[in-house]
């Protein structure tokens, strides 16, 4: 696998990973497992954020104690599937700033149509972490990632819960420069160009509408 691909093998994101797979799970608890899973690869994606210190005080002595450097960071999640992530994301990097990108698939052509784009006025100079539970085809995660950098966005990130390695392979040839984090790479696409074994329309499940 490409050093830019980081797949996170954690048991707590694959336990909670068959969870979603089973084609019974609630949507109650679909909805809030996605959250979990987000937190879980939300830890990994953001090894790399900057450090700074500042002097505290503990119940014992003072010290110099390391806080993140105030970075910019935005997450934006493809609609609306990529709602479900938001949250996990946000529980973790609390100050982010969230942009929208709304896009579905045209079921004829595959190819994805967007509807809605609405981001922070400062995104150019944000480190920017696009979200949406699968990465199939890779058309979406592409497009996405052209609308970002049409902003000026510079360091990009792209965060899913399950990859189908096409969708990788896409996103590399055309933005070697994103990384990509994933809870786990799965066998390929059915002839829908849904991922197997994968875990279904995650939008319909995360919001019911199965």
């Amino acid at each position: 696998m490409n050093e830019k691909v980081h797949v996170v093998n954690h048991p707590l994101v694959a336990h909670k990973l068959t969870i979603l797979r089973d084609k019974n799970t609630s949507t109650k608890d679909f909805r809030e497992i996605v959250s979990e899973i987000g937190m879980l690869l939300t830890y990994e994606a953001t090894r790399d954020l900057p450090l700074t210190t500042r002097e505290i005080e503990t119940p014992i002595c003072k010290m110099e104690a390391p806080i993140l450097r105030g970075k910019k960071f935005a997450v934006v999640p493809i609609l609306r599937a990529g709602l479900g992530l938001v949250d996990g994301v946000l529980r973790m990097v609390p100050s982010a700033r969230v942009g929208h990108l709304g896009m579905y698939r045209d079921e004829e052509t595959m190819v994805p149509v967007q509807y809605f784009c609405k981001m922070p006025r400062d995104i150019a100079e944000r480190d920017v972490l696009i979200v949406d539970p699968m990465l199939a085809t890779g058309g979406s995660a592409d497009a996405a990632i052209q609308i970002m950098k049409g902003y000026g966005c510079a360091n990009i990130k792209l965060m899913v819960l399950v990859a189908a390695p096409k969708g990788i392979q896409v996103v590399q040839e055309r933005h070697p420069d994103v990384d990509i984090y994933c809870g786990a790479v799965d066998q390929g696409l059915n002839e829908n160009s849904y991922i197997v074994p994968g875990l279904g329309d995650a939008g319909d499940r995360i919001f019911g509408t199965k």
